[in-house]
């Protein structure tokens, strides 16, 4: 079972992101503006993770995701998959993903399979390190969109 966080929740709902649940896989929509992901019942512990850690990680790569909308942060572009700005956004939505749960406490250790994944995107970006700090500095200001939206939420209340 996945254990509710309160902090990471407020987050996701203070964004007023568009959050669909349903099929089996996680991915964020820019034409229609919604994210997709599946069923809580689908994350399950695995050997670095709990099925908790597992989902908000995931929930906060895609919500990171929809920071780049033109109407956000306008970072996103039409970019191919396997190319290098194709790269650079997972790179952005991977940091952001660990920063958010970081802020909001969700427990999270240094996972190989993470850091696979962005090894993977550091290779497709043939190494050039410049890219991980450009990448830091645009997934800080992912968060920092995410928790000026809370902000907002609780000068509005």
């Amino acid at each position: 079972l996945i254990e509710n966080i309160g902090s990471a929740d407020r987050l996701v709902q203070e964004s007023a992101a568009d959050i669909r649940h349903g099929g089996d896989q996680a991915y964020y929509v820019p034409a229609q503006d919604y994210i997709m992901m599946p069923a809580r019942s689908m994350f399950k512990d695995t050997t670095t993770s709990t099925a908790t850690e597992n989902y908000y990680s995931t929930l906060f790569h895609e919500l990171t995701h929809w920071t780049g909308a033109k109407h956000r942060l306008d970072r996103l572009n039409t970019a191919k998959f396997g190319g290098k700005d194709y790269a650079f956004e997972e790179l952005v939505a991977e940091l952001g993903a660990a920063m958010c749960c970081a802020s909001t406490g969700v427990t999270s250790s240094p996972r190989e399979d993470h850091a696979r994944y962005i090894q993977n995107w550091l290779h497709a970006l043939k190494s050039d390190k410049r890219f991980i700090f450009a990448a830091a500095s645009q997934a800080q200001k992912a968060v920092d969109f995410l928790f000026s939206q809370q902000q907002a939420e609780t000068l509005a209340a």
